[in-house]
């Protein structure tokens, strides 16, 4: 068994049949369980002194503001906290309004919510995890009736100021790096490359001839940065399987990641032609004795998350780069360290955050974006598209049941129905399981701990330690998340109605859950089903080629031999295929014996996919007449070449030279070298 892959005694049965038994401990986070308990618990502990009954609105939003923390730099994280709390606040007040008018108007209105929370997945993995708790605070708001402007003031309020605290505590007084151990294997591996780089100078000036030296540089330098890349990958992977695919950091560290593998090979190549010839031993010298530095410098600055003197690295890559001119063996393998040196360097924030970009620029580059992805979700063939329309069909008839027949406890078998539906039958059954198991064993603990937590002050004091298993192990296994998640709920629920027998609440919601999550498998086998096995590589190949026509278009229209209308469809369709290939890392990652090799593969070209769609948005910038159209055109024809080779498992043609004397020279290497990364991802598939 490879190391750092989760171990299971059921390890023969069929692929994501039984993902609750697929736990790796190593993704348990003590310090995240810690702080969303601490957000909860302050305010259950505040409601029993003021007894304000609002503040459980508040203890709610608060715990599921948690859940919405994306990570990473707070820059990024703050945006989707901020959306869910104002968001959370409207929804809670809106519908509970609602919940007044005549039901032929509310089930219709409500189901048409659901729609949009669980439409909210085009735009990315902090959408959908917006999207998926406003579900959960919709059902609950249609549990109150609002009636008065104080009570919607007070309940609005409430949900704003909980979420608030949560988070500036998760912001501001108790911060997590969730990337941080995947950031520090990264900047590793380039430190053991700048070993390598380092060793082979060394033999290079001193002992070029002896055989025996070079044996053991290649034996136990690669061995070592093999070594370390493979340690990388795995934190990376790791990382990535708890906190999603598609985020701007996961997309960074996999690109750095693959920058250092094409590294690693490029030096290797370069020992080989070295150890078998002398005639650029200079310039190769020369070569390395800068490269090394620099190798040490990015890896300080990956671990710092802080790329600083990035004029002194450009410059730096630039010398390596000419190292080649005075010797020709060494042109192609010291014009590819540069390209993945800068592709490194380069990468310290997304598309248009780069330092000194004015803030309009950057909004509109935002807008751009999120306009995109909504255009390119609005399409039949459009997983999302069909996700929500599924949910929302499902939760019209969840809503009719549970709303015209109102009982205590009849909106959680609308949550489990709605939450348990995923996209593909595989994931929702698997998805079913995960909740029927860990709810029944979750309703056995909180019986157990009825008896035991017998007043208000003993549930509250339970409710703490709950809260950090529950959100410690959530990281590492979404069955025993969900089997903590139940006693904290049950006891949650009998402080909001106190005197509820907790055995009561426990059965009610096993009872809704197993209804719940058996209709969400009927729905998803019903209504437009979606298989998942092999569509991974038919999403990857899609996804190139449309990158490839995407660039194509957008060049012929800054040239003038094509309207904007062909961009645009190019540009849908470019986006349909993003969301398809990010839908089918999201099913993928949530398999416990996913194939690694795979998954890397796909991830780091997801990654490299969306820095070409930035660059190619960049070519809009600068829309004055081109002097070189012939150099322009062959790049429209090589990148579309180049993607249609890509996704036939074919070579990569040579690139043609760039455009004489044109300021978007850049944005077009910028799109080459994310075409190289992705070849190389697809090499390590071959057979």
């Amino acid at each position: 068994m490879r190391r750092g892959q989760p171990t299971t005694a059921l390890s023969g049965l069929p692929r994501g049949i039984l993902p609750l038994v697929a736990v790796d401990l190593r993704r348990v986070s003590v310090l995240e369980g810690v702080r969303a308990a601490l957000a909860t618990a302050v305010i259950v502990a505040l409601n029993e002194w003021l007894r304000w009954p609002p503040l459980s609105i508040a203890a709610l939003a608060a715990l599921l503001t948690c859940l919405c923390d994306p990570g990473g730099p707070v820059r990024r994280r703050l945006p989707p906290i901020l959306t869910f709390g104002l968001l959370g606040a409207l929804v809670s007040v809106g519908f509970g309004v609602l919940r007044n008018a005549p039901l032929p108007l509310v089930v219709p209105l409500a189901a048409a919510g659901v729609f949009c929370t669980l439409f909210a997945r085009a735009f990315g993995q902090a959408g959908q995890q917006i999207g998926n708790l406003l579900t959960v605070v919709l059902v609950l708001a249609l549990t109150r009736h609002i009636s008065t402007a104080h009570d919607a003031a007070a309940i609005g309020l409430a949900f704003w100021g909980g979420s608030l605290w949560a988070a500036l505590l998760t912001l501001v007084i108790w911060r997590v790096h969730p990337f941080l151990p995947a950031r520090r294997a990264v900047a590793d591996a380039f430190r053991a490359l700048a070993d390598l780089a380092g060793d082979l100078h060394d033999v290079l000036r001193h002992e070029p001839t002896n055989e025996a030296r070079w044996d053991a540089h290649a034996r136990q330098q690669r061995r070592r940065v093999r070594e370390t890349i493979e340690r990388a990958r795995e934190a990376l992977l790791a990382t990535v399987r708890a906190r999603g695919p598609v985020s701007s950091r996961a997309a960074q560290t996999w690109l750095r990641l693959e920058a250092a593998e094409q590294i690693f090979g490029a030096l290797i190549g370069l020992s080989e032609q070295l150890a078998s010839s002398r005639r650029c031993d200079a310039a190769a010298e020369r070569l390395l004795r800068l490269l090394r530095p620099l190798l040490l410098l990015l890896a300080h600055g990956i671990e710092r998350d802080f790329i600083a003197r990035l004029p002194r690295l450009e410059r730096a890559a630039a010398a390596i780069a000419a190292t080649g001119d005075n010797a020709p063996e060494l042109r192609a393998t010291a014009e590819a360290l540069a390209d993945r040196l800068r592709l490194a360097a380069v990468l310290a924030t997304p598309e248009g955050w780069q330092p000194g970009t004015p803030p309009e620029t950057a909004l509109r580059e935002v807008w751009r974006g999120a306009g995109g992805r909504l255009r390119a979700s609005l399409d039949w063939q459009s997983e999302v598209l069909r996700h929500a329309l599924r949910g929302a069909a499902a939760a019209l008839l969840a809503f009719t049941v549970t709303l015209g027949w109102p009982t205590s406890y009849g909106h959680w078998l609308t949550i489990m129905l709605v939450m348990t539906m995923q996209p593909y039958v595989a994931v929702t059954f698997a998805r079913a399981l995960e909740r029927i198991a860990g709810t029944l064993l979750g309703g056995v603990i909180a019986a157990a701990l009825a008896a035991v937590c017998t007043t208000s002050i003993s549930i509250a004091l339970a409710l703490f330690p709950l809260a950090i298993i529950a959100f410690a192990v959530r990281p590492a296994s979404f069955g025993l998340f969900i089997t903590c998640l139940t006693p904290l709920i049950v006891l949650l629920s009998e402080l909001g109605r106190p005197g509820e027998s907790e055995l009561t609440i426990a059965a009610m919601r096993a009872l809704y859950v197993v209804i719940g999550s058996g209709l969400a498998v009927g729905a998803v086998l019903l209504l437009w089903p979606s298989w998942e096995p092999g569509r991974l590589g038919r999403e990857m190949a899609a996804a190139i080629v449309a990158h490839g026509r995407f660039a194509a278009a957008e060049i012929a229209v800054l040239l003038g031999d094509a309207g904007e209308e062909a961009a645009g469809r190019a540009r849908r369709a470019a986006g349909i295929a993003s969301n398809n290939l990010e839908a089918s890392l999201h099913r993928m990652l949530i398999e416990p014996r996913a194939q690694d090799a795979r998954l890397t593969a796909a991830l780091t070209i997801d990654a490299a996919l969306r820095r070409i769609a930035g660059r190619i948005s960049t070519l809009h910038l600068d829309p004055g007449p081109r002097r070189d159209l012939a150099a322009w055109r062959a790049w429209a024809a090589w990148s579309e070449a180049a993607s249609s080779n890509l996704a036939a498992g074919a070579k990569v043609p040579p690139r043609p030279a760039l455009p004489a004397g044109d300021a978007l020279c850049e944005s077009l290497l910028r799109i080459a070298r994310q075409i190289d990364v992705t070849a190389g991802a697809l090499q390590r598939l071959s057979p």
